[in-house]
């Protein structure tokens, strides 16, 4: 029982952060292009994210580029992207540096 509810949690986490729990089995289409709209108005420091493919559990589907608060200062987003690995396309997510 609690074997298969901590293999339920870290399916759940895996998908949240937005990458595959398992590895797939055909690679993503290419990066679509977006060009980065003005940032927001408001004061702050914003970092573009650009989009991504992620993996619904039937196919890719695109998420779009959004501004975002950087964590620290002069913080830097380094983008997720899918790596080619023996077992299928894995996804690696962003992060920040």
């Amino acid at each position: 029982m609690y074997a298969r509810l901590l293999a339920a949690v870290v399916m759940l986490l895996a998908l949240a952060v937005g990458g595959a729990a398992t590895a797939q089995t055909y690679a993503p289409p290419p990066p679509q292009a977006e060009m980065a709209p003005p940032p927001p108005p408001s004061a702050g420091m914003w970092v573009w994210r650009p989009g991504y493919w992620r993996w619904n559990g039937r196919g890719y589907v695109w998420v779009g580029g959004r501004y975002v608060h950087p964590p620290r200062p002069h913080a830097y987003w380094i983008p997720g992207h899918w790596d080619a690995r023996p077992r299928g396309w894995v996804w690696v997510p962003g992060h920040w540096g």
